[in-house]
């Protein structure tokens, strides 16, 4: 670890401990497991929700016109960058997801070597699976693995939807990132939708066809519902804690929403989506609904009433955006794999993205999916550049400026 992270990492430890030192001297409840004492924590800090309400990214997310076009990246803290490989020499994945200071570490270590117009806080889009009672490891070669997947009526029975304040590490971390980076950068928080999170939960992990989620939507749609429910009631609360800690956005992230057919999205899913979409607005901080391999399924998903939609590059963002009805403001969409180019291509596929968005208020760019490991870091931080520089608008009027046909060098900027 360099050494402005691990100074950076003890200004965050300090400030979790000194807080948690004030709640549990004021409740007398040293005992508590940490995520017990949040609430209080918020307050200690007179947070006011959102930390960037004026940022370029919020007022995007809105439709609002921005002097340039915002950009960040999904999976933005991950194993491409060495400053996040020398933090996983030390801590597993869910030690980093589970000690506010060293998710804060990583998520501003990233957005602030990017240059990026948001910071998402790190962590996994499993972890309301563990309050809920179960379980799950990672495996190496396979990812995430649920130890006794959910398939029957009495499975489901069981599953809490109590325990969601026990994963207030997560709004800990935002915080900290919030505090950290005042009004100068928008924090986004994040959860997994239900229909996901439901096929994690009953495939047991990863799942090339979905067989047994798809058996419980058709043969028991009733437990299906039960089960969209619970996750519905679990991750609204988990979010709105996000939000209270200073998150000025959520994205639902339904990875797995592709896999389905527009009846059967709109049947077995778009209500419990729209149930969370609904539950988050409540918070007033815009949602960016996302899924990938979703092209179809994109008239149904602005249904939900989600500020944003994520577009993932298998559409083009125009084609995208029109069958949306240029309703809702978009998010996207350039092939995570382009990255690995060479820069003359990554700069043309980035111009048309931009040239295909035209200008028009509410679009924020990123790519259709998460950064992949062995990406080159400085291509990343050169989209970032290029994006911010080639979407500015003149003083004098509107639209795109034309860009260089250099490659930007590497370095820092902020808008």
């Amino acid at each position: 670890m360099r050494p402005a992270q691990a100074a950076r990492l003890n200004v965050f430890d300090r400030i979790s401990e000194f807080y948690r030192g004030l709640w549990t001297a004021g409740l007398g409840r040293a005992e508590r497991p940490l995520h017990t004492h949040t609430s209080t924590f918020q307050k200690c800090y007179s947070w006011q929700f959102m930390s960037a309400p004026n940022s370029i990214f919020v007022r995007a997310c809105k439709s609002q016109p921005v002097e340039r076009t915002p950009v960040w990246f999904m999976r933005q803290a991950g194993r491409y960058m060495p400053e996040y490989r020398a933090v996983r020499k030390q801590h597993s994945l869910l030690e980093i997801c589970k000690k506010p200071s060293l998710a804060a570490e990583v998520t501003v270590t990233a957005a602030e070597a990017l240059g990026v117009d948001a910071a998402i806080i790190f962590a996994d889009l499993l972890l309301p699976l563990e309050v809920m009672g179960l379980p799950f490891h990672f495996s190496a070669g396979k990812g995430p693995v649920i130890e006794k997947p959910i398939r029957t009526k009495e499975g489901i029975s069981n599953l809490r939807t109590d325990r969601a304040a026990e994963l207030g590490y997560v709004s800990e971390a935002v915080g900290l990132v919030a505090k950290h980076f005042g009004d100068r950068l928008p924090v986004i928080g994040f959860c997994g939708a239900p229909f996901t999170l439901a096929s994690y939960m009953i495939e047991g992990g990863g799942s090339r066809n979905y067989v047994h989620a798809k058996k419980m939507m058709y043969n028991s749609p009733a437990q299906w519902d039960e089960l969209m429910r619970k996750l519905v009631a679990v991750t609204a609360e988990y979010s709105a804690a996000q939000v209270r800690a200073g998150a000025d956005a959520i994205q639902v992230f339904d990875s797995w929403v592709g896999c389905l057919s527009v009846e059967d999205y709109r049947r077995y899913v778009l209500a419990h989506v729209t149930d969370l979409v609904k539950r988050l607005q409540k918070s007033n901080v815009p949602v960016i609904y996302f899924g990938t391999d979703s092209a179809t399924l994109l008239p149904a998903m602005k249904e939900t009433g989600a500020e944003v939609i994520g577009l993932d590059w298998r559409i083009p963002l125009d084609d995208g955006w029109r069958s949306l009805g240029h309703g809702c403001a978009v998010q996207g969409n350039l092939d995570p794999v382009l990255l690995f180019a060479e820069w003359k291509e990554i700069k043309s596929r980035a111009e048309d993205i931009l040239r295909r968005a035209g200008g028009r208020p509410g679009h924020i760019f990123n790519l259709g999916h998460g950064i992949l490991p062995q990406t080159p870091v400085e291509n990343v931080k050169n989209l970032a550049r290029f994006v911010q520089e080639h979407s500015a608008k003149p003083a004098s009027g509107s639209g795109l400026r034309a860009s260089a046909g250099a490659q930007p060098k590497a370095g820092r900027r902020r808008s």
